[in-house]
């Protein structure tokens, strides 16, 4: 079930070069970046597929207690133990509307952690 869709460039960033750039090389511009929730087990993705060839660029499992940054209206970055990535989206309202449905995913699974402590 998708709970959001947005236009995106999807971006590592580069230790070496300090740079952002695209997630897999030779991968500029805009993917379509969803959201999913699998609401049997409860989890969360990020998918993205590259508008111009249909290629998955980002297919991401989103765990709880990521750190997700809106570093500008419309570049937002999250980091894991191995790369950071940012997603450079086509509009502001893309952007809120992105951040809204990854915000609403970490809040469910927190919730689901603390249910589960709980019972």
């Amino acid at each position: 079930l998708s709970i959001c869709q947005a236009r995106a460039s999807v971006m590592v960033y580069d230790d070496a070069s300090k740079k952002w750039v695209p997630i897999k090389p030779g991968q500029q511009g805009f993917s379509r970046i969803n959201i999913y929730h699998n609401t049997a087990n409860n989890t969360f993705r990020v998918v993205g597929v590259k508008l111009q060839d249909q290629q998955v660029v980002i297919n991401y499992s989103i765990v709880k207690g990521l750190k997700y940054n809106q570093a500008t209206p419309t570049f937002h970055q999250w980091r894991d133990a191995r790369q950071v990535y940012g997603l450079n989206f086509a509009s502001k309202e893309e952007a809120t509307t992105f951040s809204n449905a990854m915000l609403f995913a970490l809040n469910v699974l927190s919730i689901l952690v603390l249910c589960f402590l709980a019972g």
